[in-house]
């Protein structure tokens, strides 16, 4: 586990590419990378794995066991996906066991959260896309205080990381 704070691009090399090497191919575009690590700064600024005010997330993508968790583990698009994942993760595939796990295993937090935008209907917005980077965002992760000018960084940061 890496050391926080750490820098988007340690996060692509450190925790991105190797999570997203262990989910298919199809979710292993330079989409996902830019919206994985966008998503991990504008939730926990890559500096925290427990929520800052005490609240029930957790993990650099601030994940909550009855919402990310539960929904990729029951979903039809990314069951089996989240069940492959944590058997690669050595995590007992059930909500408590998942979610406490987030907090130590970056790996697997980092494949809850892509398997969470694989279940949007939508598509993931292009990497150049600020805006509909946004609306992934907020529709996915509902976020209890949005803070859309923060994206605006963080998205640049998140790009530059993964698109240079």
């Amino acid at each position: 586990m890496l050391e926080l704070p750490i820098q988007p691009k340690d996060a692509l090399t450190g925790i991105v590419n190797p999570a997203l090497e262990l989910l298919p191919q199809a979710m292993r575009s330079d989409e996902a990378r830019v919206m994985q690590i966008a998503i991990a700064l504008q939730e926990s600024g890559l500096a925290t794995r427990a929520q800052y005010d005490g609240g029930p997330a957790l993990g650099l993508w601030q994940n909550e066991q009855g919402g990310m968790v539960r929904g990729v583990l029951k979903g039809r698009a990314t069951r089996r996906y989240a069940l492959q994942l944590c058997e690669v993760r050595s995590v007992e595939p059930i909500e408590s066991a998942v979610w406490d796990a987030l907090e130590d295993d970056d790996i697997l937090a980092c494949g809850i959260a892509r398997l969470g935008l694989w279940a949007d209907p939508h598509p993931l917005p292009d990497v150049k896309d600020i805006d509909g980077g946004w609306n992934c965002y907020h529709r996915n992760w509902r976020p209890g205080k949005p803070r859309p000018l923060a994206w605006l960084a963080n998205f640049a940061k998140a790009y530059m990381a993964v698109i240079g």
